[in-house]
């Protein structure tokens, strides 16, 4: 191999198609994008996302009307809280399918990532809004600490559980079908969705209170306790978004446990520059240097290097580059 040589490597399903060109000093710079069994699983995923989105959206929206319609007539503001939470969750369903739409349009000269991000732009968005519904939930509920209006506790009780059953259709009907757990766009969906289930529920305990006791005062009571529930829920998705956004390390990668890994592959004498981050759910990305004791290992060192990653860590998407000892890079300052 010559002095001065670049190999770009793409590997599909672990197979090796190389070209080298003449490019500057002695390294090898390879690009690794293995598309076969994962990428296959990914598309299926996003694929159930939509339907399971699609589903969720039709039954939320048909009972946030009708709890609005409820709230107003027995004069709950329970029932109207989760009816508003309702509504902003068929607009975020309608948000978190927009953003799986763009995502799946082709990448361009100017998007090379293509538009995946905003999947995680939206969970971002649905997250302020979940914390903007509480806000304005627990002022209203303040106002009526102070003089609780008489409510219709047994109509209450009835939409109410109406809304929780069609709640919990619409949440089987996502775990069902999507990737709750892997995809943070899916995910702020849920959230959304387990929102209306405790709304409900905290409706439904209000109107027993109140049936029971002409307590009132429950109804403001249950509104800020479902409210905080959701602020809790919110601000996991806030800060979730926000770390996929900085490029931080994705949830159950350990980047000291890769370059340890990569460090023990044979004629490998060191790991540096690594990187790895998400471009959306499900998608991460890896970049790194790896130093070899001779450059006749460097076809052998990267093929290897590309089948540790994906099969121990589930990174299909690594850009490696191979390099000797005498290569110099200046110092990173940050």
């Amino acid at each position: 191999m010559s002095k001065n040589s670049r190999i770009h490597h793409q590997a599909h399903d672990h197979h090796d198609h190389s070209h080298e060109q003449v490019h500057g000093p002695s390294h090898s710079h390879t690009h690794s994008h293995a598309h076969g069994h994962s990428h296959n699983h990914f598309g299926d995923a996003r694929s159930g996302n939509k339907s399971g989105l699609l589903i969720a959206l039709g039954i939320t929206a048909s009972i946030a009307v009708l709890e609005c319609i409820g709230g107003w007539v027995t004069n709950s503001l329970a029932l109207l809280s989760d009816a508003g939470h309702m509504l902003s969750d068929a607009s975020s369903l309608v948000l978190s399918l927009l953003a799986i739409w763009f995502a799946a349009r082709p990448s361009t000269s100017r998007k090379s990532y293509g538009f995946y991000r905003l999947e995680i732009m939206a969970a971002l968005l649905n997250g302020v809004t979940l914390f903007v519904i509480a806000g304005f939930i627990i002022w209203e509920a303040y106002k009526r600490l102070m003089d609780p209006p008489v409510v219709s506790s047994g109509p209450m009780m009835l939409i109410a559980s109406i809304g929780l059953i069609a709640n919990l259709a619409s949440a089987w009907a996502l775990m069902k079908k999507g990737d709750v757990k892997g995809n943070i766009n899916f995910r702020s969906a849920y959230l959304h969705v387990l929102g209306d289930a405790m709304g409900s529920v905290g409706a439904i305990f209000g109107g027993i209170m109140m049936w029971a006791f002409g307590w009132y005062i429950f109804d403001p009571i249950v509104s800020v306790l479902v409210s905080l529930l959701i602020l809790r829920s919110a601000w996991g998705v806030i800060a979730q978004s926000l770390h996929v956004l900085m490029e931080g390390v994705p949830q159950g990668l350990d980047v000291k446990e890769v370059q340890e890994k990569l460090k023990q592959l044979p004629a490998v004498l060191d790991v540096h520059d690594l990187h790895i981050w998400s471009i959306t759910s499900g998608m991460d990305a890896l970049s790194c240097h790896l130093v070899v004791s001779d450059p006749a290992y460097q076809s052998s060192v990267l093929q290897e290097a590309i089948i540790l990653l994906e099969q121990q860590f589930g990174i299909s998407h690594a850009t490696i580059q191979i390099e000797t000892e005498d290569i110099k890079h200046p110092a990173f300052i940050v």
